[in-house]
């Protein structure tokens, strides 16, 4: 099955069904692939309309190696549809430019919006809630997923 942008992607956890909403998909260098908005609710079994699970908020965005995790049984999709416009526009994502070795902290902070880079040092308590631009591996996925992680609980 090919993925395509406007799947719903169905996330098994401990704790229940998570969903997320596949947006966008990065493929310029560095190839991050597939952007996905998790939404904010965990259920016991696949709603009967699907749909309606893109009305939750959204608890995080990240990237993630959807094709090769839908074609591994990793995770399923669950259905398609159209992309809200809320969710059309590409995210800032903030990146850490310094982390410093001693105290593991992140000392410089760099905002990005898909082609282009700036730097902030700082963060503002705004940009907390900024997604954090990284790709995660299907392990990290279920642990946030689990955790009720969000980014600005991320203390870095």
């Amino acid at each position: 099955m090919r993925v395509r942008i406007g799947d719903i992607v169905e996330i098994r956890t401990a704790k229940g069904l998570a969903y997320a909403l596949y947006t966008h998909r990065y493929a310029e260098p560095p190839k991050y692939g597939a952007l996905l908005r998790v939404f904010d609710r965990l259920y016991p079994s696949r709603p009967g309309n699907i749909a309606e699970i893109i009305l939750n908020p959204v608890k995080f965005s990240t990237f993630f190696p959807l094709g090769a995790a839908v074609s591994r049984g990793i995770v399923a999709i669950a259905g398609n549809v159209p992309v809200p416009d809320h969710l059309s526009v590409f995210p800032i994502f903030r990146a850490a430019g310094f982390i410093n070795p001693k105290t593991k902290r992140v000392e410089n902070w760099w905002l990005w919006d898909g082609n282009k880079s700036w730097p902030v040092g700082d963060l503002k308590p705004e940009q907390r809630q900024l997604p954090i631009r990284a790709v995660w591996n299907h392990t990290m996925l279920v642990q946030r997923i689990e955790s009720g992680w969000s980014p600005e609980k991320d203390l870095r």
